[in-house]
């Protein structure tokens, strides 16, 4: 269970916070702070009586301090809380990430992007107490090929995509045809990295070379081909991007990658 701080300057947005954080069954302590310099004040308590505070949940725009400020001063901490912009700015995203953040999720918050926020901080935090356990196996597939029966390693998916009632499993060997709902594949295949660009494509972030801009269309690059993305995932696609190209280790004298996502800047996404 966790114990988390939310900090916001807009009371009616603390309230909200507040009020979603309490409400998730992970959390079991939510203390509200009514701006950055009061979630310091309040952590410093914490330190001294021994409490333990796993994340703070905050704004970026605040007055005096501001989240960024407080983002750079509870780095200096001996175990510093991981930390969760909730802003109503995207412009913010690729800094958020250089902050070292979880997460970052925008004003109005949806409750199930606030559920998925928490779920990161949980495994994070519990990531080291947790006992040993095996290794994660490849998920292999079963798919019929010719009257017959072959294994297909989900390494191997570069993407698949809704083909009638059936998907279509992409690699660089081939395709391949699977009797099963696509939503229930990208269930399964979630924490294997596996994204949603569209209602009827999904994509290996594995695989993804480039994020492209294209006369308004965003596009994933994999390998030679591009998928177009829809207006309703670019924003989760281009935050996954950004978090695997801020954690990639880069050589010294290695040039930027040129599947660095673009700025929140560029035009708008396609429509489904």
């Amino acid at each position: 269970m966790l114990r988390v701080l939310a900090a916001d300057d807009e009371a009616p947005a603390l309230e909200e916070l507040t009020y979603l954080l309490r409400r998730h069954p992970r959390i079991e302590h939510v203390k509200p702070a009514r701006d950055a310099a009061e979630a310091l004040r309040e952590i410093g308590r914490m330190i001294k009586s021994g409490e333990r505070l796993d994340a703070v949940f905050l704004d970026i725009c605040m007055p005096a301090l501001d989240g960024f400020d407080f983002a750079r001063l509870v780095a200096g901490f001996a175990a510093p809380p991981a930390i969760v912009f909730v802003t109503a700015h995207d412009e913010y995203a690729v800094t958020a990430f250089e902050f070292g953040a979880v997460d970052y999720l925008l004003k109005p918050i949806d409750p199930d992007r606030l559920g998925e926020a928490v779920r990161r901080v949980d495994e994070i935090v519990h990531r080291d107490t947790a006992p040993p356990c095996e290794p994660e196996t490849d998920d292999v597939i079963p798919v019929e090929l010719g009257g017959r029966t072959r294994l297909i390693s989900r390494a191997d998916v570069t993407h698949a995509e809704t083909h009638g009632d059936y998907i279509r499993l992409h690699t660089a060997e081939g395709s391949y045809l699977l009797r099963m709902p696509l939503s229930v594949l990208a269930e399964r295949w979630q924490d294997a990295g596996f994204i949603r660009i569209h209602r009827q494509t999904l994509v290996s972030a594995a695989h993804i070379t480039e994020l492209r801009f294209d006369e308004g269309r965003v596009l994933v690059q994999i390998g030679d081909l591009r998928l177009p993305v829809s207006r309703r995932h670019t924003r989760e696609v281009r935050d996954l991007l950004i978090r695997r190209f801020r954690q990639r280790p880069q050589s010294p004298g290695e040039p930027p990658s040129p599947g660095r996502p673009p700025s929140p800047d560029e035009p708008p996404a396609s429509d489904e």
